[in-house]
């Protein structure tokens, strides 16, 4: 029975090529544009990962401080979970990187540093929140040894502000672009359907089952679903091919990740099954 419907549904694209062209045409649509929304939410939330990953904090230690007290601060910001990863600036380093920032030396001035040692550190992406940062500085603030916590608070909350609300309109977006494309698909099945309707009275008057009326029409559906994500497929490929030289895109459009084919090779056919089983709900054996 399954290779009938199977065989059915192959007819049905050889008898209604016009029908199949349409029908193709509306899926690729709908396809492409809910996996651009799904790839433009996956690149929102690669760009807040890389953000959270750079934000840096500076921990400046108090002048003078021992070699010993500065090794018990390192000792206390290893036990700490929430950083990701920590670099020590001696006063030595920290005259080198004001000279090769600003070009000017000040000790042709002074005879004396007046930079401070101090840690560098970055966070753990899921730490990089806004109700989370005030704890974590309060924190480093209370190590022995540590004069000041600095960052740069204001630009990093309302990056995290214009990044969430980025988010929640691309979500928004998404869900209307699904519907949309719902409804195109479906759409198109109701045309094909009505132009179908005297063959599958037809079949009612000859005692056919409504499995067996029905089945190909779906499989027909998911078959077109199935074509229209490998033409999704060869567009992104073309996209990630083009902008290749973009090292942060191509990784983005990496097509080669099994998880992303998986998904666009899935969406089209379910949507195809979702929309023909609502379209021909109203088909029964009553001739």
């Amino acid at each position: 029975m399954i290779l009938f419907w199977i065989k059915e549904s192959f007819k049905l694209i050889g008898r209604a090529k016009s029908s199949f062209f349409l029908a193709l045409m509306s899926m690729s649509i709908s396809v492409i544009l809910i996996c651009a929304s799904l790839l433009s939410i996956e690149l929102s939330h690669q760009f807040k990962d890389r953000f959270k990953k750079n934000m840096s904090i500076n921990i400046f230690l108090k002048d003078n401080l021992s070699s010993e007290k500065i090794m018990q601060a390192d000792s206390v910001l290893n036990s700490f979970k929430f950083i990701n990863s920590k670099k020590f600036i001696s006063k030595d380093q920290a005259v080198k990187n004001f000279i090769k920032e600003t070009g000017e030396d000040f000790r042709t001035i002074l005879d004396y540093n007046p930079l401070p040692a101090s840690f560098l550190i970055t966070l753990k992406p899921e730490y990089v929140e806004k109700n989370i940062l005030p704890g974590i500085i309060k924190q480093l603030s209370k190590i022995n040894g540590v004069d000041e916590v600095v960052y740069q608070q204001e630009f990093i909350y309302k990056m995290l502000s214009y990044v969430n609300k980025i988010q929640t309109y691309i979500f928004v977006i998404t869900g209307v672009l699904f519907l949309v494309s719902l409804y195109i698909v479906f759409s198109t099945v109701k045309i094909i359907t009505k132009s179908k309707y005297e063959e599958m009275e037809t079949m009612k008057l000859i005692g056919a089952k409504l499995s067996t009326i029905k089945m190909p029409i779906i499989l027909n559906s998911m078959f077109i679903g199935l074509f229209a994500g490998l033409i999704c497929i060869s567009i992104f490929s073309g996209i990630g091919y083009y902008l290749g030289r973009l090292v942060y895109l191509q990784r983005f459009l990496n097509l080669r990740n099994g998880l992303f084919i998986i998904t666009v090779l899935l969406i089209g056919p379910l949507i195809g099954i979702i929309v023909s089983i609502f379209s021909l709900r109203k088909i029964t054996l009553k001739v």
